[in-house]
């Protein structure tokens, strides 16, 4: 067995935290191991107790892939401005001893590290793998639109004097539709706070990486991908392995009996309104009692994930979903005895796989995030675009504008979506001539990533390429 261990590739993983990042790396890892015999182990940084969604994603690792839990980062008195990828990458920048350590003990033991593959936020590790000599790669769980203006950002950085939100043309990416300065990434919107310093960072260490595994495929982004892939000096290979997501088509026999998939049994097909704004979206008290009367008013049958509000940050639920009061007291008095018949509103937590996968989901409102996009995609979902932080806009933008496949919610002037908007909106998608068009083209869609996905699909194909060049290492 010593010997095997010598000659089997193994891969070390460095996720960054938050279970939208950990979700496609495990794929990825669960990917490797069944298609090419791929071993690996993911070094976790941490910030305490594992999560019950990160503990119940772990333990369902198969014996082949492994986990090393690092020690704990502790923030002491952040400052009030101390943003979500500030704190990931000081925590990932506090951890390189634990690292290193990890990744000398995986050594020592024998296994064949090939390649260190690290999130989008975890760059600092590149020096880790240099110093072991070690195929440094990063894995990049977003859209291909976000991968360019990260490798964009450097010249942007030096061509732009104000802030992006102020620039009067639109910002132009290499291969992407024109994008609002106020619709890019919220880390680059304060040019003064460390968050952006920090992005800044990351993005300059990517032409140091071997290479980029993308979370993507060509006919869902033909311009960005292509403007990835296309040979220039200092820049590594890009390589789209998408769509990688939970698949939900077969239940999990733990989820028996589940209240939301009975209820969607019960429902005509394509006739709900899939309502959820991921792992760690929130609304404002007043937001969620806009949304409620939105849902009265369209006069449509829906499924909504309720989490308790935030008026201060949208992003509350990202490291663990806030569950210590009752989310449903926020809600309109009456509005549950009024929706019951025809709606569903179930707290904190769903198996969202298996929910887009349910033949009763006709849209999805949703927050915009990569994994949930990709989610609807494969099960060919049309969409409402909410997005409330990261690089959300932008995916809204793109989804919208440029692969139009949702539909885009409008902010009032007192900045919040209101009522009669959602109302509109949820019945134009469902109902309305502009829906049929988007629903089409989402089932198309749905047939790409199934066929880049088949034997000879170019995810396939792509993935094996990557393979290949660890195995001849």
């Amino acid at each position: 067995m010593a010997a095997k261990s010598k000659t089997t590739p193994h891969i070390a993983f460095l996720p960054t935290p938050g279970m939208g990042h950990l979700i496609p790396l495990v794929q990825f890892a669960k990917k490797l191991h069944d298609h090419h015999q791929i071993s690996s182990t993911f070094i976790i940084p941490t910030y305490g107790p594992l999560s019950a969604a990160q503990k119940t994603l772990l333990s369902g690792l198969p014996s082949a892939i492994n986990y090393i839990l690092l020690p704990p980062v502790y923030f002491n008195d952040p400052p009030p401005d101390f943003k979500i990828e500030t704190r990931i990458s000081l925590n990932i920048a506090r951890s390189l001893p634990a690292i290193r350590d990890a990744v000398k003990s995986l050594l020592d033991d024998g296994k064949k590290l090939v390649a260190f593959v690290m999130d989008l936020f975890g760059t600092d590790g590149l020096e880790v793998a240099l110093d072991f000599g070690i195929s440094p790669y990063i894995f990049f769980p977003s859209t291909a639109m976000t991968l360019s203006l990260f490798l964009h950002l450097p010249k942007l950085d030096e061509t732009v004097s104000c802030e992006y939100r102020e620039m009067a043309e639109k910002v132009k990416i290499p291969g992407c539709i024109p994008v609002p300065g106020k619709d890019l990434l919220d880390p680059v919107q304060d040019r003064k706070n460390d968050v952006y310093k920090w992005v800044l960072h990351h993005a300059k260490k990517y032409r140091m990486a071997e290479g980029i595994i993308l979370n993507s495929f060509k006919e869902l982004e033909p311009g960005p991908v292509q403007a990835l892939q296309e040979q220039e000096d200092n820049k590594p290979i890009v390589y789209p392995v998408g769509p990688l997501i939970r698949m939900g088509s077969k239940l999990d026999d733990n989820l028996e009996p589940n209240l939301c998939l009975k209820w969607l049994n019960e429902q005509p097909r394509s006739s709900v309104l899939y309502v959820s704004f991921g792992s760690g979206g929130t609304l404002s008290s007043a937001q969620i009692i806009e949304l409620a009367f939105g849902l009265e008013m369209c006069e449509q049958k829906f499924l909504w994930v309720v989490r308790c509000p935030n008026d201060r940050i949208s992003n509350a639920s990202f490291f663990s979903i806030q569950n210590f009061d009752d989310p449903l007291a926020y809600l309109p008095k009456g509005f549950l005895e009024r929706t019951k018949d025809r709606g569903l509103v179930v707290p904190l937590w769903v198996p969202q796989a298996q929910i887009l996968a349910h033949e009763s989901i006709g849209a999805f409102l949703t927050h915009c995030g990569w994994n949930s996009t990709l989610e609807s995609v494969v099960n060919g979902i049309p969409l409402i675009a909410w997005p409330l932080y990261a690089e959300q806009k932008m995916n809204a933008v793109m989804l919208h504008e440029y692969v139009k496949i949702a539909l885009r919610l409008k902010v009032g002037e007192n900045g919040l979506v209101g009522r009669v908007e959602i109302a509109n909106v949820v019945k134009g998608l469902m109902e309305g001539e502009e829906g049929k068009g988007i629903q089409s083209r989402v089932r198309d869609l749905k047939e790409d990533a199934s066929k880049v996905l088949s034997e000879n699909g170019s995810s396939t194909k792509t993935l094996a390429e990557l393979v290949n060049k660890w195995r001849n290492k």
